[in-house]
């Protein structure tokens, strides 16, 4: 059962059906939102929202790209014991494309309702004991 499992999400990676493509600037975004952190935190933020796996030298070279375009901004913590951490914050300019990405995300979930509404009346229990009904009755 494992191995047949372990296969099929193999074969959805292959597929694409994973997380949509940058799918995680917006959540990082909308977690630097509400409060400032740590990439460490961020991370694990990240697993908890629903991220299957974050490689994280991936991961860290987004932060950095985030913040060469000006949507995030870190600055060294050194109040820790330990090294000193960078901890991230959202800029105005990331708080603005975030509204950019909740737009088209909000117009990306209209269509994903209409999808889901659409598969519900097709595969749903009742749907498909009158159609099975239908079919006899011809």
């Amino acid at each position: 059962m494992t191995s047949k499992s372990n296969s099929e999400d193999q074969r959805y990676k292959e597929h694409g059906m994973n997380t949509p493509k940058n799918f995680m600037i917006p959540v990082l975004l909308l977690l630097l939102k509400d409060w400032n952190a740590h990439g460490y935190e961020l991370m694990h933020k990240l697993t908890e929202f629903g991220f299957q796996s974050v490689d994280k030298g991936n991961f860290y070279r987004i932060l950095r790209q985030l913040e060469k375009d000006d949507l995030v901004h870190s600055e060294w913590d050194t109040t820790s014991s330990g090294p000193a951490k960078r901890i991230y914050s959202i800029t105005k300019a990331g708080e603005n494309y975030l509204g950019i990405w909740a737009n088209t995300l909000g117009e990306y979930q209209k269509m994903l309702d209409q999808f889901f509404n659409m598969y519900s009346n097709l595969f749903s229990p009742t749907s498909f004991t009158s159609k099975r009904e239908d079919n006899k009755n011809e």
